[in-house]
């Protein structure tokens, strides 16, 4: 992976309810993965996304896991239970229960995903909200567009008003502190 990550164990906190520790790279005979752990407020989650090239599992510890794919029913699964979203599969989760989920998981390829959530987390925490800053949330939903895609945001917005965005904020130099961003993967 590009860029320069923390050491691991490397936590993450969105201010919304989410915090992820990215555990540590691992390899098995199916290549490279990042382990895993987070926790999650009631109610809270992220929204509609899609990994392009990455497969995603999440293992409950404790709690209900609440989750989706694109256009399917709603679903949830208890401790010991096992959820995969494949590579391409739009998907969300959330805690569906009272009381804290805490899962383990993993991310195959790791690809820049860290680096991704560590930004748009930050960016979550800077503006006090569930969601990114709209510079932040344009600049890495563009970069980032053929690993990561958040489907609510309508396609014409990703598509159209993303790269006007980020032209605007390249103008104004509102992009500095992103300069060493890792080079996104090609699907």
């Amino acid at each position: 992976m590009a860029g320069l990550l923390p050491s691991h164990p490397h936590t993450i906190d969105n201010g919304a309810g989410e915090r992820l520790t990215f555990v540590a790279f691992s390899r098995d005979e199916r290549g490279d993965y990042i382990e895993c752990r987070n926790s999650v407020d009631p109610g809270a989650g992220p929204p509609m996304h899609v990994h392009h090239l990455q497969e995603e599992g999440l293992t409950v510890e404790r709690g209900t896991i609440g989750y989706r794919s694109d256009g399917g029913a709603e679903n949830t699964a208890g401790p010991g239970e096992t959820v995969v979203f494949a590579p391409g599969e739009a998907h969300r989760f959330w805690n569906a229960g009272d009381d804290e989920l805490v899962c383990t998981g993993f991310v195959r390829p790791p690809g820049n995903l860290e680096y991704f959530l560590t930004e748009i987390y930050a960016s979550m925490r800077r503006k006090r909200a569930d969601r990114p800053g709209a510079l932040d949330g344009a600049y890495l939903g563009h970069r980032y567009r053929t690993e990561f895609e958040m489907t609510e945001v309508p396609r014409p917005i990703r598509r159209l008003a993303f790269p006007l965005i980020v032209g605007v904020g390249r103008l104004l130099g509102l992009h500095r502190r992103v300069a060493d961003a890792p080079e996104p993967l090609a699907r």
